[in-house]
């Protein structure tokens, strides 16, 4: 969970007790807790992927716990090893058939949290082994702008990222950047042509407006900059009004 996303993010990380019940339900129904004896084993599992034991978690994959396990927010063994940036027990993990892109409950895939948290090796590993990019919703590089991970941004950038992909509140990466201030990631992503600079997120703001709205006017001057030079109109704002 991230406090800092911007609008609607937070929405869909707050789990409901029904959810949870729901997971703890099917994960009984498969017999994962049927004796006190597996239920060490499956608790065991989840603290060695968040804690890097990488020798006891692969001895209890061997031992049979599913490497697809999941806690109760829906985390599998995979993406609490890449959240914590634990490389090793991530690279143990991939030699298991992992679900790769699983989501937990918020929606988060283990490369998600790796770019969010700036685990650049985990993030490095994950997409080797082949990670998707581009999603639906949020997606890892709206974290790598959101953050200002550039050595992340030019990894999913080089794997084929969409740079203008919108985030459930319209914003595209190079408007999470402007509207934070990562003055570098913004440089990045303007030196690449098929940035769109005119877009508007869900407020009717671009991503200039947006910067100068949270006093980042250097980089506001940027994006002006590039879109006169890519001889551009600045885009109509949109208004809402109550």
């Amino acid at each position: 969970m991230h406090k800092d996303l911007p609008d609607n993010r937070l929405a869909p990380l707050s789990l409901s007790l029904a959810r949870r019940a729901l997971l703890a339900g099917l994960v009984a129904a498969c017999g994962l807790l049927a004796s006190p004896a597996f239920a060490n084993s499956y608790e065991d599992a989840l603290s060695s992927a968040r804690l890097g034991d990488t020798r006891q978690l692969v001895g209890l994959l061997n031992r049979g716990i599913d490497p697809n396990t999941v806690d109760a927010n829906g985390n599998t063994l995979l993406i609490l090893a890449a959240r914590e940036g634990q490389l090793a027990t991530v690279e143990a993990l991939l030699q298991y058939r992992v679900r790769l892109d699983y989501r937990n409950l918020a929606g988060d895939s283990a490369l998600m949290l790796a770019v969010l948290r700036g685990h650049d090796a985990v993030v490095e590993v994950l997409l080797k082994a082949g990670a998707a990019v581009n999603h639906d919703g949020w997606a890892p590089l709206h974290y790598a702008a959101f953050e200002g991970r550039e050595a992340a941004l030019e990894a999913l950038i080089a794997k084929g990222a969409d740079v203008n992909a919108p985030a459930p509140n319209q914003a595209t990466a190079l408007m999470l950047a402007a509207r934070n201030g990562h003055v570098g990631v913004v440089r990045r992503l303007l030196a690449l042509p098929q940035t769109d600079l005119n877009a508007l997120n869900e407020a009717g703001l671009s991503a200039d407006a947006w910067a100068s709205q949270n006093r980042n006017t250097d980089i506001a001057d940027l994006i002006a900059a590039e879109r006169q030079r890519r001889g551009l109109r600045p885009p109509a704002m949109k208004v809402t009004i109550d």
